[in-house]
């Protein structure tokens, strides 16, 4: 009799920490990296680029194939990630902003940062921001605790404009920042990745008994292109690929710390990219792989991203999910796993948890495509895209199709004929229901 009240104080008290598991709130790492390719990883085609790091988080997670970013530049991109919203309905859909710009993302729009910091998350923006570099805009004011790294993009440097052109008049300076504080103008930034990793790495190791949420936003492998002297020399790619391998030893080393600390179980890693390959700069730029287009374009090339999604325990490993995601998807599916209540204004995001976690598939919505400036360019529905290459369109399933060869409009006039009155009708709600960017 004692031997069965002790098994069933035993099994009781198994539920109970099963039970406690399940309610517990999760620590999140979003790693998004800058105009890195859908071709740039091993574990995504690449030939010649190592990426062991994360190719073993793939093998341990999902690896989404047809996920999405709310536009082909920068700061669109980032404000449909931390939003959850098209850039547009946030105002930032028009081009990206420079050191000379006097909006920003508007603090009045709630990011992931902010509902996590509602639950008593610590949180944490090192990298690139874009999003305004004036402190009204600045993370400090968006829900972070901590920010280090740059306000706007690595190239937005008047010393590395003079690199690139000795007659240039940019006038301009990069700082970089911990906090609200200067620490250098124009820096060298050969070993920013190593900073930024070191950062992120002590950030989680002061925050193990606390739960968490960092944003680490590398810069790279946007132009132009620094790699540790580790790292110098290391990859048949050249410079880029050695740019991307110390991305992943940067992935590496925080999926390790998390092991070590034994964060591993309760803390959601994801990684992706802001767009796609910036290829204008040929060697220095990334590969779509098998994608059509680059940064800049609605093609698939500039809009479709790697994605990987890590949560031992929760998230099976070795899973591909072919469904169609994106970046505004992440908010919700956030706030859905770490008990958070979703913004109060209205955001474009679903939540995918169902998917990651049993591979159920959730409703389907269609995706619209804006070009680099803002304006209308395309949807997408089931495995279908409408897209517009100037002012001609045109059709592609491109599941069947992934590089964007065999135009079907003529060949399905019906379903073409559909997708226009889909498009301008999601694009006219959006008009009305945009609401205004941050300004001074």
């Amino acid at each position: 009799m004692k031997r069965n009240y002790l098994k069933g104080l035993l099994s009781a008290f198994a539920v109970g920490l099963m039970g406690f598991g399940a309610s517990a709130q999760p620590n999140v790492v979003i790693i998004f990296a800058d105009d890195l390719g859908y071709g740039d990883l091993s574990c995504y085609g690449n030939p010649t680029i190592a990426t062991p790091h994360l190719d073993k988080m793939a093998q341990e997670g999902a690896k989404l194939t047809q996920f999405y970013v709310g536009a082909p530049v920068c700061s669109p991109s980032r404000a449909a990630l931390l939003t959850g919203c098209y850039p547009k309905r946030v105002g930032l859909h028009v081009g990206v902003l420079s050191p000379n710009s006097k909006t920003g993302l508007n603090p009045k729009e709630e990011t992931i940062a902010e509902l996590l910091k509602e639950e008593g998350y610590a949180t944490a923006c090192f990298g690139k921001w874009h999003l305004g570099h004036h402190d009204k805009f600045m993370p400090l004011n968006q829900g972070f605790d901590q920010f280090y790294g740059f306000p706007y993009s690595n190239d937005m440097s008047r010393k590395e404009q003079l690199k690139i052109n000795p007659n240039s008049k940019y006038k301009y300076h990069l700082p970089w920042l911990d906090q609200r504080d200067t620490i250098a103008i124009d820096p060298d930034q050969t070993n920013v990745t190593q900073k930024l990793t070191a950062r992120a790495l002590e950030f989680i190791s002061g925050n193990r008994n606390n739960k968490f949420f960092l944003y680490l936003a590398y810069p790279m492998p946007h132009i132009p292109l620094y790699a540790s002297e580790k790292f110098q020399g290391t990859s048949p790619r050249g410079l880029y690929g050695d740019v991307v391998s110390e991305l992943d030893w940067g992935v590496g080393e925080i999926l390790g710390l998390l092991k070590k600390k034994g964060l591993d179980d309760n803390t959601l890693v994801i990684f992706t990219s802001d767009n796609g390959p910036w290829k204008v700069f040929k060697t220095h730029g990334g590969s779509a792989g098998p994608l059509r287009g680059a940064k800049g374009t609605t093609w698939e090339g500039g809009v479709r991203e790697p994605a990987i999604f890590r949560w031992p325990g929760h998230i099976n490993g070795g899973q591909q999910i072919t469904d169609v995601t994106s970046a505004m998807d992440i908010l919700p599916t956030i706030a859905k796993l770490c008990k958070a209540p979703l913004p109060s204004r209205k955001i474009d995001g679903r939540d995918i948890s169902s998917l990651l976690l049993s591979n159920e598939s959730p409703e389907e919505r269609p995706f619209i495509y804006y070009t680099k400036m803002g304006k209308l360019a395309g949807v997408r529905e089931g495995a279908f895209k409408l897209v517009a290459d100037g002012d001609a369109y045109y059709l592609y399933n491109v599941e069947e199709d992934i590089s964007e060869e065999y135009d079907l409009k003529d060949k399905k006039p019906e379903l073409y004929k559909r997708m226009m009155s889909l498009m301008h009708e999601l694009d006219a709600e959006m008009n009305r229901e945009a609401r205004e960017v941050g300004r001074l």
